[in-house]
């Protein structure tokens, strides 16, 4: 259900609402929130909430001056892990500063943007994902281990598949949030787990994603076990990614039944677009050092290249059955800010339309001249700073402030002698 403001404080004012989180994410894509008495919630709507942006990451772009945070009615969904009775509601928030301009740092007002830009030319897109996770066991303190929860593989049942109840109970947990996965399954690492969403518009699909995640570290707590998005937690066995279904089609298509159904040249065009730029938005993609330990391992694709079905290359196109997803992405991970990821995704397709730009030939697994994703972070850092296109459409401060981060995460990383250890501390745990 879409909500408007008035509608909220009703909802507030029947169902024994006290508390609001008024939520939004850094620019790593981190999960923020304040939380505000259900008394203070009309305010909050006219004139949004105080924070400190100098002590969110990223967001000293600001240069020191206050921020606040305007809730979106339209996100408003009860926690269902919080108690029923004084119950707890969160809305998503845009950003803005004193004067009511928007902060530039604001991720989510980013893919508003594009989402915008997009229907300026008449365009409209769909995103859906599929993400993987981990799974391990707690020790008797409750502190996690890198044990994994169980041993099973792909699409294994129980009781080898112990995470049966679990992913139920995260389903169960997003229903009652309005939020409906389409299907969810053991993976084939051990203690991996995959729940997979059909595509919706890209907001939505981006605060899908943020909710979701936020459901499974939650039910696993309830569950005294560790859930974890890291991209590699083991580094003998798969990695968790997150599989991104794009799809593209004019405006007047989205609304008229009548319209022609082929769309596959726009589709192409952008399917093209995505893979010119994709080194530039590898900082995005794939944002952590641990990131690129995923790729050319375990089936990983670390070539930008398309095919028709899996193999090593970074694109599927499905060619015979394009109302799925007519493109995957397989390149990012679950640890990416969706916002900036879908925006730059938008805005590479648009420029791929626009540019008329052609898909390379299909990928072939003998042919080995594929342009391949960044190494590591430092180059993925690098690309971005010299990245036309990534300065056509992010903020100055905010890239520059990106790729610093990025090269002191390597260069921290760069000069620890135990390197695994430097990642399970700084990523295992809170990703």
């Amino acid at each position: 259900m879409v909500y408007t403001e008035n509608e909220v404080l009703q909802y507030i004012d029947e169902n024994d609402v006290k508390f609001v989180k008024l939520t939004f994410c850094d620019i790593t894509g981190a999960l923020k929130n304040i939380s505000v008495l259900s008394s203070e919630m009309a305010a909050a709507f006219e004139r949004g909430v105080r924070i400190t942006a100098k002590k969110i990451r990223g967001f000293s772009v600001a240069g020191g001056r206050d921020v606040y945070l305007f809730p979106d009615a339209q996100t408003m969904k009860v926690l269902p892990w919080r108690p029923q009775h004084g119950r707890v509601i969160r809305m998503f928030c845009y950003i803005k500063y004193g004067d009511g301009t928007h902060f530039e740092g604001d991720s989510r007002y980013f893919l508003k943007c594009a989402v915008k830009a997009a229907l300026d030319k008449g365009w409209c897109f769909r995103f859906g994902t599929s993400s993987e996770f981990m799974l391990f066991r707690n020790d008797e303190s409750g502190r996690p281990t890198k044990i994994p929860h169980d041993y099973a593989g792909y699409c294994d049942i129980a009781p080898d598949d112990k995470g049966e109840n679990f992913r139920r109970d995260v389903c169960f947990t997003l229903e009652q949030m309005g939020i409906h996965p389409v299907s969810s399954r053991h993976e084939n690492g051990h203690g991996q787990h995959e729940i997979d969403f059909n595509a919706s518009s890209a907001l939505k699909a981006a605060d899908t994603f943020l909710s979701f995640k936020s459901a499974v570290k939650s039910v696993a707590e309830q569950h005294g076990i560790h859930a974890s998005f890291m991209p590699k937690p083991i580094r003998n066995d798969c990695g968790n990614g997150m599989h991104i279904g794009i799809n593209v089609f004019r405006d007047s298509d989205f609304f008229d039944s009548d319209a022609p159904a082929d769309n596959a040249d726009a589709v192409n065009k952008a399917a093209a677009g995505i893979m010119h730029y994709l080194r530039d938005c590898a900082l995005f993609t794939n944002s952590t050092v641990n990131s690129y330990r995923r790729f050319g391992e375990f089936s990983v694709p670390r070539y930008i290249a398309w095919s028709d079905y899996e193999q090593e290359q970074i694109m599927k196109l499905n060619t015979e059955t394009p109302d799925e997803a007519p493109v995957v992405l397989r390149a990012p991970d679950c640890v990416c800010n969706p916002y900036i990821v879908y925006g730059l995704l938008i805005y590479a397709a648009l420029e791929g339309i626009e540019k008329n730009f052609e898909l390379p030939e299909k990928f072939a697994p003998d042919s080995g001249n594929y342009e391949k994703l960044p190494e590591n972070l430092s180059e993925a850092a690098n690309i971005a700073e010299s990245s036309e296109f990534l300065k056509r459409y992010i903020d100055e401060g905010l890239l520059k402030l990106a790729v610093n981060d990025a090269k002191a995460n390597w260069k921290e990383y760069s000069s620890e002698y135990d390197k695994e250890l430097y990642e399970e501390k700084k990523y295992f745990y809170s990703l």
